[in-house]
């Protein structure tokens, strides 16, 4: 892992900035174009989940770097005199990369969501960001069938950064499992409902939620549920534990 890290619950959270961050994926493409980078974006869902789930907790100790997506990552931290300065969530990371990419000409390849809102994302990435490349795009509905041609084509394409949103953990565990496919991608992360958000099938946080630090309440209200998932009500059962083992306990 890159950087220093606080390390919540067995997950070592990077305490790098969201630009701090940008500035090291840019100096991956730059200096390390042959490694694949795997980056985790995660909140306290995830975290907790992991206590349980033996290939999530693989998957993260093996991750190159983890940004903390979430308040509940950051009162954590705070708690144990291990700060980090700010969240790094997905859906800003993105937009960070896409305006670095329409300036610098990166590639990318969008994987996820339904067929409708992946066209309507990338069509909207395309007119905001002219200079990015689009090596391709596919839904995240596909089949034990249809895999094989889509990580074919993300061989050939090999797009600097491939994103993928298909939802948490199940995200993760996907670029897990296909390392080797994608080897010759250069950055690959989850992005949750990031996409659909730039398609405008979910409205982005307003700024007094955001400034209020309930942007997770926000998308409980507003953010569909991915196929195969749990309903965003029955996910958030998964706060209070949080909230007691790394906040109320003050776990190391």
């Amino acid at each position: 892992m890159d950087g220093s890290v606080t390390t919540i619950l067995g997950v070592p959270f990077s305490r790098l900035t969201l630009e701090e961050t940008t500035l090291h994926l840019t100096k991956h493409l730059q200096h390390e174009p042959s490694n694949l980078l795997h980056l985790i974006t995660a909140n306290p869902e995830i975290t907790i989940v992991s206590q349980s789930d033996d290939l999530l907790r693989k998957i993260i100790s093996e991750a190159d770097l983890i940004t903390p997506d979430g308040v509940g990552i950051l009162m954590a931290a705070r708690r144990k005199g291990d700060p980090i300065v700010e969240r790094v969530t997905g859906y800003d990371l993105l937009l960070q990369l896409l305006n670095e990419g329409n300036q610098r000409g990166w590639s990318f390849y969008f994987l996820g969501t339904d067929e409708q809102t992946n066209l309507h994302a990338v069509d909207k990435i395309r007119q905001l960001y002219p200079n990015v490349q689009i090596a391709g795009r596919h839904h995240g509905f596909f089949t034990e069938l249809d895999e094989p041609s889509i990580l074919s084509e993300i061989e050939q394409t090999r797009p600097d950064i491939l994103i993928v949103a298909m939802g948490a953990p199940y995200s993760d565990k996907w670029i897990y499992n296909h390392k080797q496919d994608i080897a010759h991608t250069k950055i690959v992360f989850g992005v949750g409902g990031s996409l659909d958000v730039i398609a405008g099938k979910v409205p982005p946080t307003p700024a007094i939620w955001k400034s209020l630090n309930l942007e997770w309440l926000h998308r409980l209200f507003t953010a569909p549920v991915a196929k195969g998932q749990k309903s965003r009500w029955r996910r958030q059962s998964a706060l209070p534990k949080f909230v007691y083992r790394a906040i109320i306990r003050n776990a190391k």
